[in-house]
C-alpha cells in the first residue's frame, strides 16, 4: 500500500507538476494527512524539491512540488535502420549529451548495434560528467517485435533480426539495467507523457521514418497484443500484390509510405536522388523538387494518399481521439502538407468517426523515439514509487 500511494504520489508530479499538496490531494484523492506524509518522505530524500509558491484564497500561499532533475540520470538509445542514436537526460527529460553513430547497411549485424548502444552509453554519461551509480537505466528502441522484457529478444525482419536476445547481449556489457522496447511505443510514450497526445485516453501514435510503426494508446494504456506485436501498422496491406515490402510481404504500407519506400518509388518514376545523399537528405530533396518537378509533385501526392488511406484505417478500426504523426520523415512530410493528409483521410473514413478524431504532429522533434527509450527507466522509478528494488519488492 505504501509503495502504491507513493507511486500514485510521485506519478502525478512528475507527469502533471508542479502542483500543491492541495491539488495533489484532489488529484490523487488520498487523504491530506497521507499526502503530507508522503511528500515528507519524498522531500526527505531528495527526490521531490520545492518549486516556488502560488497565491491560495485568503490562506497562506501553496508552495510548489516538482521532481529533482538531478535526482538520478536516464539514457535513451535508438537503434534506427541508418542510425544509433544514444543521449543521457536528468529527470526533467532535458538532454545533457549525445551521440550518433551512423549505420551504413540496411540489415546491420544484432553485435554491431550492441557495439555502438554500449558504446554510446559510455560516452554520453563521460560527456555529461554523470555519477554511474546515479544512473537509474537505460531504455533501448529498435524496430520490430520485441518480447520480454526480461530477456529483451527480437524479431525484427526488416532488420534481418531472427529471435536475437537482445537485452541479454546488452546487459553482458554494462551494470546499468537496460529495458528494450519497439520504438513506435517508445514515441507514443513520449508523445502521451510530454507532447502532442497529453490529455488523450484514445490515441494513436504513427511513426514514420525509413519503416512504418505504430503506438495505440486505449483507455489510457498502451495496446500491446497478445505477445507485444500490435502497433505494426506499417506491415498492413495497403495494395493486394503490391510492391514487395522489406519484410517479404507484398503491399505493404511501409513499401508506399516508409522514406526508403518513398524514394524506390521516385528513383523507377524517373526521379534522380543524388547518390551521395543519406536517406534524409535525398527525402529533403524529394520535397523541395515538388515545385519543379512532374515526378516529384506525382510521388509526393501518391504517398500523401497512401498515408490518408492508412489513416482512415485507424480510424475506422480505433475510432481514436486522436492521431499524432512523427518520425522524421513523417514530420518532414506533415510540416508542409498536414492539412492535405487531414482532407485526404476525411475522404477515406467513415463520416462519424473522422468528426471525432484530431490528426496533429508529433511536437517532440525528429528524434523523440530516443526521448522516449529514456522514459522507460523513468516509469520503473514511478511504478515503484521511487523506492529501491530491495523495498519496492517487499
Amino acid at each position: 500500500m505504501r509503495r502504491s500511494n507513493r507511486s500514485v504520489i510521485l506519478t502525478s508530479i512528475y507527469r502533471n507538476g508542479p502542483l500543491s499538496r492541495y491539488e495533489l490531494g484532489h488529484e490523487t484523492s488520498l487523504s491530506a494527512a497521507s499526502v503530507s506524509n508522503l511528500v515528507g518522505e519524498l522531500l526527505a530524500e531528495g527526490l521531490v524539491e520545492e518549486a516556488g509558491s502560488v497565491e491560495s484564497d485568503g490562506g497562506r500561499p501553496r508552495v510548489l512540488l516538482r521532481v529533482a532533475p538531478k535526482f538520478a540520470y536516464v539514457v535513451g538509445a535508438e537503434v534506427g535502420e541508418t542510425r544509433v542514436r544514444v543521449e543521457v537526460f536528468d529527470l526533467s527529460m532535458k538532454v545533457l549529451a549525445t551521440t550518433v553513430y551512423p549505420i551504413d547497411t540496411p540489415t546491420p549485424a544484432p553485435e554491431l548495434a550492441v557495439k555502438y548502444v554500449l558504446q554510446g552509453l559510455e560516452s554520453v554519461i563521460n560527456a555529461a560528467e554523470v555519477p554511474k551509480d546515479r544512473v537509474l537505466g537505460m531504455g533501448v528502441a529498435v524496430a520490430g517485435v520485441v518480447e520480454g522484457p526480461a530477456d529483451a529478444v527480437v524479431d525484427a525482419q526488416t532488420l534481418g533480426w531472427d529471435s536475437v536476445p537482445l537485452g541479454a547481449m546488452l546487459a553482458a556489457g554494462t551494470d546499468i539495467p537496460i529495458q528494450v522496447d519497439n520504438g513506435a511505443n517508445t514515441l507514443g510514450q513520449a508523445e502521451m507523457w510530454f507532447g502532442a497526445g497529453r490529455g488523450a485516453t484514445d490515441a494513436v501514435v504513427a511513426l514514420v521514418g525509413s519503416g512504418v510503426g505504430a503506438a495505440l494508446v486505449t483507455g489510457g494504456t498502451s495496446y500491446r497484443g497478445t505477445r507485444s506485436s500490435a502497433g505494426e501498422w506499417g506491415h498492413t496491406t495497403i495494395m493486394y500484390g503490391g510492391r514487395r515490402c522489406r519484410c517479404g510481404s507484398d503491399g505493404c504500407l511501409e513499401a508506399y509510405v516508409g522514406a526508403e519506400g518513398v524514394l524506390d518509388r521516385y528513383r523507377l518514376a524517373g526521379g534522380v536522388v543524388d547518390p551521395g545523399d543519406d536517406e534524409e537528405s535525398a527525402f529533403i530533396a524529394l520535397l523541395d523538387d515538388v515545385d519543379s518537378s512532374g515526378i516529384a509533385a506525382k510521388v509526393v501526392q501518391d504517398t500523401i494518399g497512401y498515408l490518408a488511406a492508412g489513416f482512415a484505417d485507424l480510424v475506422n478500426l480505433f475510432n481514436p481521439e486522436r492521431i499524432v504523426l512523427g518520425g522524421w520523415s513523417g514530420l518532414l512530410l506533415g510540416e508542409r502538407y498536414l492539412p492535405q493528409i487531414r482532407e485526404a483521410v476525411g475522404k477515406r473514413a467513415l463520416r462519424q468517426p473522422y468528426a471525432q478524431v484530431s490528426l496533429e504532429l508529433c511536437e517532440l522533434g525528429r528524434d523523440a523515439v530516443a526521448l522516449g527509450a529514456a522514459t522507460l527507466p523513468v516509469l520503473h522509478l514511478l511504478r515503484n514509487g521511487g523506492l529501491p528494488h530491495h523495498q519496492a519488492a517487499s
